[in-house]
């Protein structure tokens, strides 16, 4: 056999699932988001303890996004003539640097740099996730192990920041990043354990990214995708001062309907696995349908504390269905380049959230939390009908 030979080996899509190989996947994206999330439930002690504003704190969430950006857009080129196990195993290593260097901070500069170590692993990670999970089950159930990979974002979102929270009262913020560091490891070892080799694939250089872009439903897709997660993020940004100031819930209430938005979005993950496997254009468009009008009933209706805790549930659980589907339509769309369309979507999520805030926060000063869900709904709304109308996709082969 030679070296070409084991090269198309290599990349082709597996016979049998390495389901060991995805769980492993998993616990890392459990520990990158973990990590990703801890700085929004411990800034106050972490402010204090380096002497700087919560303000300043608050660049530790900044920097990290602006980074997953850039790795997104470059990480396929720079890494093009690596073996993909060695690179995954390297996200992993820069997770566990990264809160090692946070818990240890002297000072600001040392803290951002560590979480500039850790947005290079979040937007590497994402950018190869897709293509990753095509060369580790057969075509057909990569639906259901997206949906697996996706899991450990939703278990974060549930555990994070309530017990982040929770520690650091107990045992200090920068213990917390030390536990987180163990996430890390965990999850190295059992990369390394599980991962099989997996030589590079395609061309992957920089102008293939808008190579890709230029293909056909790619832009479409990119754009349909914006507006599904920009309508996401500006909801999910202004939650908490909907729930305050528009259904009257108390601190505690807060946290309790936040728990069950990502006990909902947990479980949508795997509905949504199921749903693409079954039909992925109507999931695409469903799924912010399903938000936008959640968003819009909450916004219009004179809800009640369970009617409202029942609408931003179905809202999660919605959601949760939404990467899957996205990351499936990537696969489909672009198999020979799935990396530089993960790299693609990556920055399209990164921008959708700085867009979401932002543009929330204008609509925020102008009408308050109503406004921010009323407007963010429609934009679900006319998402889900744009790809309902506009948006090709491949069909998913069948099972054997």
């Amino acid at each position: 056999m030679n070296k070409s030979d084991t090269a198309r080996e290599s990349t082709s899509a597996p016979v049998t699932a390495a389901w060991g190989a995805v769980i492993s996947l998993t616990l890392g994206v459990f520990g990158l988001v973990t990590a990703e999330f801890l700085p929004a439930s411990l800034l106050t002690p972490m402010a204090a303890d380096l002497a700087v504003s919560e303000g300043l704190a608050g660049q530790a969430v900044s920097i990290t996004a602006v980074l997953a950006m850039i790795t997104g857009l470059f990480i396929a080129s720079v890494t093009r003539r690596i073996d993909r196990r060695h690179v995954l195993v390297g996200f992993s290593v820069l997770l566990v640097v990264s809160n090692l260097l946070v818990a240890y901070a002297p000072n600001l500069i040392v803290l951002l740099l560590g979480r500039v170590f850790l947005g290079i692993g979040i937007g590497g990670f994402w950018a190869m996730s897709a293509a990753t999970v095509m060369r580790l089950v057969p075509e057909a159930l990569v639906p259901r192990a997206l949906s697996l990979l996706f899991s450990g974002v939703s278990a974060a979102t549930v555990f994070a920041a309530p017990l982040g929270s929770y520690l650091g009262d107990q045992i200090g913020w920068r213990n917390v990043f030390l536990l987180a560091s163990l996430l890390g490891i965990l999850a190295l070892l059992v990369q390394l354990a599980t991962l099989p080799r997996m030589a590079p694939n395609g061309h992957t250089r920089l102008r293939t990214m808008f190579e890709v872009m230029m293909r056909p439903r790619m832009g479409f897709g990119m754009l349909a995708s914006l507006l599904v997660f920009t309508g996401h993020f500006a909801l999910f940004t202004y939650v908490r001062p909907f729930l305050e100031n528009v259904t009257g819930v108390a601190v505690s209430g807060i946290s309790a309907i936040l728990l069950g938005f990502g006990v909902a979005n947990f479980i949508g993950t795997f509905l949504g696995g199921a749903l693409v496997e079954r039909n992925m254009r109507l999931t695409l468009a469903v799924m912010p349908l399903v938000m936008g009008v959640a968003g819009l009933s909450l916004a219009m209706l004179t809800g009640t504390p369970v009617s409202d805790a029942i609408l931003v549930a179905l809202w999660g659980m919605a959601f949760g269905a939404v990467p899957v589907a996205w990351s499936t339509w990537i696969t489909r769309t672009v198999p020979d380049e799935a990396e530089s369309g993960g790299g693609l979507m990556v920055v399209a999520i990164q921008f959708a959230i700085a867009l979401g805030a932002a543009a929330g926060g204008a609509v925020f000063n102008v009408s308050g939390a109503t406004g921010v869900f009323a407007i963010s709904g429609l934009v679900l709304i006319f998402a889900g009908l744009l790809v309902s109308v506009g948006l090709r996709t491949e069909p998913l082969p069948a099972k054997a």
